[in-house]
Protein backbone atom coordinates (compact mmCIF):
# COMPACT_ATOMS: atom_id res chain seq x y z
CA UNK A 1 0.00 0.00 0.00
CA UNK A 2 2.57 2.08 0.70
CA UNK A 3 4.13 1.78 -2.46
CA UNK A 4 0.86 2.32 -4.20
CA UNK A 5 0.52 5.82 -2.47
CA UNK A 6 4.24 6.71 -3.26
CA UNK A 7 3.41 5.84 -6.81
CA UNK A 8 0.30 7.93 -6.69
CA UNK A 9 2.02 10.63 -5.03
CA UNK A 10 4.80 11.04 -7.65
CA UNK A 11 1.97 10.20 -10.89
CA UNK A 12 -0.26 13.35 -9.31
CA UNK A 13 3.49 15.48 -9.04
CA UNK A 14 4.29 14.84 -12.52
CA UNK A 15 0.25 15.70 -13.56
CA UNK A 16 1.14 19.13 -11.59
CA UNK A 17 4.19 20.31 -13.14
CA UNK A 18 3.30 19.48 -16.84
CA UNK A 19 0.20 21.97 -15.84
CA UNK A 20 2.63 24.27 -14.53
CA UNK A 21 4.54 24.32 -18.15
CA UNK A 22 1.41 24.92 -19.89
CA UNK A 23 0.73 27.46 -18.21
CA UNK A 24 3.82 29.29 -18.69
CA UNK A 25 3.66 28.18 -22.22
CA UNK A 26 0.25 29.95 -22.59
CA UNK A 27 0.99 32.88 -20.60
CA UNK A 28 3.90 33.41 -22.71
CA UNK A 29 1.66 32.86 -26.12
CA UNK A 30 -0.74 35.14 -24.79
CA UNK A 31 1.96 37.96 -24.28
CA UNK A 32 3.54 37.67 -27.79
CA UNK A 33 0.39 38.22 -29.69
CA UNK A 34 -1.16 41.19 -30.17
CA UNK A 35 -2.42 42.90 -26.57
CA UNK A 36 -6.40 42.40 -25.52
CA UNK A 37 -8.27 43.22 -22.05
CA UNK A 38 -7.16 39.15 -21.68
CA UNK A 39 -3.63 40.57 -21.83
CA UNK A 40 -3.79 42.86 -19.15
CA UNK A 41 -6.00 40.62 -16.89
CA UNK A 42 -4.31 37.40 -17.03
CA UNK A 43 -0.65 39.10 -17.17
CA UNK A 44 -0.29 42.12 -15.49
CA UNK A 45 -2.76 42.30 -12.38
CA UNK A 46 -0.89 41.44 -9.16
CA UNK A 47 -3.02 38.34 -8.86
CA UNK A 48 -2.17 37.21 -12.11
CA UNK A 49 1.54 37.35 -11.88
CA UNK A 50 1.41 35.42 -8.49
CA UNK A 51 -0.05 32.65 -9.99
CA UNK A 52 1.98 32.78 -12.71
CA UNK A 53 5.10 32.86 -10.45
CA UNK A 54 3.59 30.20 -8.09
CA UNK A 55 3.37 27.91 -10.86
CA UNK A 56 6.87 29.14 -11.78
CA UNK A 57 8.03 27.82 -8.54
CA UNK A 58 6.98 24.90 -8.14
CA UNK A 59 8.76 24.52 -11.57
CA UNK A 60 12.39 25.90 -10.44
CA UNK A 61 12.43 24.44 -7.25
CA UNK A 62 16.09 24.44 -7.57
CA UNK A 63 16.20 28.15 -8.54
CA UNK A 64 18.60 27.61 -11.05
CA UNK A 65 16.75 30.05 -13.15
CA UNK A 66 14.58 31.98 -10.83
CA UNK A 67 11.30 31.51 -12.82
CA UNK A 68 9.31 32.77 -10.13
CA UNK A 69 11.59 36.19 -9.89
CA UNK A 70 10.98 36.78 -13.72
CA UNK A 71 7.38 35.79 -13.98
CA UNK A 72 6.70 38.28 -11.15
CA UNK A 73 9.01 40.75 -13.36
CA UNK A 74 5.77 41.15 -15.75
CA UNK A 75 3.48 42.86 -13.22
CA UNK A 76 5.80 45.09 -11.99
CA UNK A 77 5.50 47.48 -14.93
CA UNK A 78 3.11 49.27 -12.81
CA UNK A 79 -0.92 50.02 -14.71
CA UNK A 80 -0.59 49.07 -18.17
CA UNK A 81 -3.89 49.67 -20.32
CA UNK A 82 -3.68 47.61 -23.40
CA UNK A 83 -3.38 50.87 -25.30
CA UNK A 84 -0.05 51.29 -23.67
CA UNK A 85 0.92 47.59 -24.24
CA UNK A 86 -0.21 48.19 -28.05
CA UNK A 87 1.67 51.12 -28.76
CA UNK A 88 4.59 49.02 -27.64
CA UNK A 89 3.62 45.86 -29.37
CA UNK A 90 3.45 48.43 -32.70
CA UNK A 91 6.92 49.45 -31.99
CA UNK A 92 8.77 46.38 -31.49
CA UNK A 93 6.96 43.69 -34.18
CA UNK A 94 5.01 46.10 -36.44
CA UNK A 95 2.68 44.48 -39.01
CA UNK A 96 5.48 42.75 -41.00
CA UNK A 97 8.61 40.33 -40.77
CA UNK A 98 10.59 43.50 -41.06
CA UNK A 99 9.78 44.96 -37.80
CA UNK A 100 12.52 45.96 -35.00
CA UNK A 101 11.82 42.05 -34.10
CA UNK A 102 11.03 39.72 -36.25
CA UNK A 103 8.66 37.24 -34.10
CA UNK A 104 8.83 34.49 -36.55
CA UNK A 105 11.64 31.53 -35.89
CA UNK A 106 12.87 30.72 -39.28
CA UNK A 107 13.73 34.69 -40.17
CA UNK A 108 16.33 33.66 -37.59
CA UNK A 109 20.01 31.55 -38.26
CA UNK A 110 22.61 31.97 -41.02
CA UNK A 111 20.32 28.60 -42.54
CA UNK A 112 17.09 30.67 -43.23
CA UNK A 113 18.22 31.50 -46.32
CA UNK A 114 18.05 28.29 -47.87
CA UNK A 115 15.97 26.53 -45.62
CA UNK A 116 12.96 28.77 -44.08
CA UNK A 117 10.35 26.38 -46.34
CA UNK A 118 11.88 23.12 -45.17
CA UNK A 119 11.19 24.98 -41.64
CA UNK A 120 7.97 25.96 -42.46
CA UNK A 121 7.40 22.76 -43.92
CA UNK A 122 8.24 21.26 -40.34
CA UNK A 123 6.31 22.88 -38.18
CA UNK A 124 2.74 22.45 -39.60
CA UNK A 125 3.87 18.47 -39.86
CA UNK A 126 4.42 19.08 -36.10
CA UNK A 127 0.84 20.48 -35.43
CA UNK A 128 -0.77 18.11 -37.98
CA UNK A 129 0.84 15.05 -36.30
CA UNK A 130 -1.16 15.97 -33.30
CA UNK A 131 -4.17 16.76 -34.85
CA UNK A 132 -4.21 20.95 -35.08
CA UNK A 133 -4.05 22.91 -38.35
CA UNK A 134 -3.70 26.77 -38.75
CA UNK A 135 -6.70 29.11 -39.22
CA UNK A 136 -6.17 30.36 -42.42
CA UNK A 137 -8.59 32.94 -41.86
CA UNK A 138 -5.81 35.06 -39.31
CA UNK A 139 -3.23 35.33 -42.32
CA UNK A 140 -0.66 34.20 -39.59
CA UNK A 141 2.73 31.93 -40.57
CA UNK A 142 3.52 28.70 -38.73
CA UNK A 143 6.59 30.04 -37.33
CA UNK A 144 5.57 33.03 -35.21
CA UNK A 145 6.27 32.59 -31.78
CA UNK A 146 2.95 32.24 -30.23
CA UNK A 147 1.88 29.85 -32.56
CA UNK A 148 4.85 27.49 -31.33
CA UNK A 149 4.74 28.49 -27.88
CA UNK A 150 0.78 27.52 -28.00
CA UNK A 151 1.84 24.45 -29.21
CA UNK A 152 4.27 23.64 -26.82
CA UNK A 153 1.08 24.54 -24.24
CA UNK A 154 -0.42 22.13 -26.14
CA UNK A 155 1.82 19.17 -25.46
CA UNK A 156 2.26 19.98 -22.18
CA UNK A 157 -1.63 19.26 -21.47
CA UNK A 158 -1.59 16.53 -23.56
CA UNK A 159 0.87 14.77 -21.18
CA UNK A 160 -1.04 15.73 -18.32
CA UNK A 161 -3.73 13.70 -19.92
CA UNK A 162 -1.85 10.52 -20.60
CA UNK A 163 -0.20 10.73 -16.99
CA UNK A 164 -3.51 10.55 -16.09
CA UNK A 165 -4.91 8.17 -17.95
CA UNK A 166 -1.55 5.97 -17.62
CA UNK A 167 -1.38 5.82 -21.35
CA UNK A 168 2.57 5.11 -21.48
CA UNK A 169 2.22 5.38 -25.27
CA UNK A 170 0.94 8.53 -25.66
CA UNK A 171 3.30 10.22 -22.94
CA UNK A 172 6.15 8.75 -24.55
CA UNK A 173 5.23 9.76 -27.84
CA UNK A 174 4.21 13.50 -26.25
CA UNK A 175 7.54 13.81 -24.42
CA UNK A 176 9.52 13.01 -27.54
CA UNK A 177 7.53 15.65 -29.56
CA UNK A 178 8.32 18.29 -26.86
CA UNK A 179 12.37 17.34 -26.73
CA UNK A 180 12.03 17.43 -30.71
CA UNK A 181 9.91 20.67 -31.25
CA UNK A 182 12.17 22.10 -27.99
CA UNK A 183 15.81 21.36 -29.96
CA UNK A 184 14.63 22.49 -33.47
CA UNK A 185 12.38 25.68 -32.66
CA UNK A 186 11.78 27.21 -29.77
CA UNK A 187 15.16 26.37 -27.97
CA UNK A 188 17.14 26.94 -31.21
CA UNK A 189 15.72 30.48 -31.92
CA UNK A 190 13.87 32.06 -28.38
CA UNK A 191 17.20 33.05 -27.18
CA UNK A 192 18.39 35.26 -30.03
CA UNK A 193 14.43 36.65 -30.29
CA UNK A 194 14.34 37.43 -26.73
CA UNK A 195 18.15 39.38 -26.31
CA UNK A 196 17.14 41.28 -29.41
CA UNK A 197 13.78 42.15 -27.94
CA UNK A 198 15.27 42.99 -24.54
CA UNK A 199 17.89 45.65 -26.40
CA UNK A 200 15.15 47.24 -28.15
CA UNK A 201 12.86 47.77 -25.15
CA UNK A 202 15.12 48.39 -22.11
CA UNK A 203 12.97 47.94 -19.09
CA UNK A 204 9.57 47.81 -20.90
CA UNK A 205 6.97 45.01 -20.41
CA UNK A 206 7.98 43.25 -23.36
CA UNK A 207 11.68 43.20 -21.61
CA UNK A 208 10.09 41.51 -18.76
CA UNK A 209 8.21 39.09 -21.12
CA UNK A 210 11.49 38.28 -22.88
CA UNK A 211 13.27 37.42 -19.76
CA UNK A 212 11.31 34.75 -18.74
CA UNK A 213 11.12 33.42 -22.44
CA UNK A 214 14.80 33.28 -21.86
CA UNK A 215 15.07 31.48 -18.34
CA UNK A 216 11.99 29.23 -19.39
CA UNK A 217 13.67 28.02 -22.71
CA UNK A 218 16.89 26.91 -21.02
CA UNK A 219 15.11 25.49 -17.92
CA UNK A 220 13.30 23.53 -19.87
CA UNK A 221 15.92 22.27 -22.63
CA UNK A 222 17.90 21.97 -19.57
CA UNK A 223 14.93 19.04 -18.48
CA UNK A 224 14.82 17.67 -21.45
CA UNK A 225 18.63 17.35 -22.26
CA UNK A 226 18.34 19.62 -25.61
CA UNK A 227 21.03 21.97 -26.69
CA UNK A 228 20.11 25.81 -26.16
CA UNK A 229 20.48 27.97 -28.93
CA UNK A 230 22.56 30.75 -28.97
CA UNK A 231 21.67 34.07 -27.80
CA UNK A 232 22.60 36.01 -31.22
CA UNK A 233 21.93 34.75 -34.65
CA UNK A 234 21.92 36.50 -37.99
CA UNK A 235 18.52 37.52 -39.77
CA UNK A 236 17.65 36.32 -43.10
CA UNK A 237 18.56 39.48 -45.87
CA UNK A 238 15.67 41.64 -46.20
CA UNK A 239 16.26 41.06 -50.07
CA UNK A 240 15.25 36.94 -49.61
CA UNK A 241 11.64 37.37 -50.77
CA UNK A 242 10.68 33.90 -51.41
CA UNK A 243 8.51 33.44 -48.28
CA UNK A 244 5.71 36.44 -47.98
CA UNK A 245 5.27 38.16 -45.65
CA UNK A 246 2.77 37.96 -43.03
CA UNK A 247 0.84 40.28 -41.44
CA UNK A 248 -0.21 39.58 -37.77
CA UNK A 249 -4.26 40.66 -37.39
CA UNK A 250 -4.70 41.53 -33.81
CA UNK A 251 -6.40 38.27 -32.65
CA UNK A 252 -4.90 34.96 -31.35
CA UNK A 253 -3.19 32.71 -32.64
CA UNK A 254 -4.33 30.80 -35.60
CA UNK A 255 -3.60 27.01 -33.95
CA UNK A 256 -7.34 25.24 -34.18
CA UNK A 257 -8.00 21.43 -33.67
CA UNK A 258 -8.80 20.02 -37.25
CA UNK A 259 -12.02 18.81 -36.82
CA UNK A 260 -11.65 16.65 -40.55
CA UNK A 261 -8.78 15.19 -38.85
CA UNK A 262 -9.46 11.52 -36.37
CA UNK A 263 -7.66 12.65 -32.99
CA UNK A 264 -5.98 10.09 -30.97
CA UNK A 265 -7.19 12.00 -27.72
CA UNK A 266 -9.48 14.33 -26.42
CA UNK A 267 -7.98 16.70 -23.64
Amino acid sequence: MQTSNAETARQDNEIDLALCRAALYSALALGFRPPTEQTVDRLVTPESTDALADAAAALDAGRTRDLAQAARAIGSKGTLSVAHLLASYRRLFGHTVRSPVAPYETEYGAEALFQQPQELADLIGFYRAFGLTMNTAEHERADHVCCEYEFLCFLSLKEAYALEQGDAAMLEETVKAQRLFLRDHVGRFVPAFAGKLTREDGSGFYAALAELASRFAAWDCARLGVPLGPESLSLRPATDDRVPMACGGETECPLTVDSHRPQKTEI
